[in-house]
């Protein structure tokens, strides 16, 4: 399996931990920003179900630009075996 050596960007996880600390954020932000978080200085990678979420609010407009954004890092740190297919 090839592993995508890929983590959160300094930006973007600077944009997840505010959304963690904000009460209106909504709860798919929430799930995103616990994602990228954990995806900071770690080889982890997204998992199939939170890509799925994330490359569907990439499509949709009626998602903030913070929360593509985040949605957006977690695509790019996806299994890149499972992109391929």
């Amino acid at each position: 399996m090839t592993i995508n050596k890929k983590q959160s960007s300094k930006a973007v996880t600077e944009i997840a931990e505010k959304t963690l600390h904000d009460p209106h954020a909504s709860k798919i932000a929430k799930s995103f920003a616990g994602s990228v978080l954990a995806q900071r200085h770690t080889s982890k990678q997204t998992g199939a179900a939170m890509e799925h979420k994330a490359s569907e609010a990439l499509r949709s407009p009626k998602y903030s630009e913070e929360t593509r954004k985040m949605a957006a890092s977690l695509v790019a740190q996806s299994n890149k075996e499972r992109k391929s297919k």
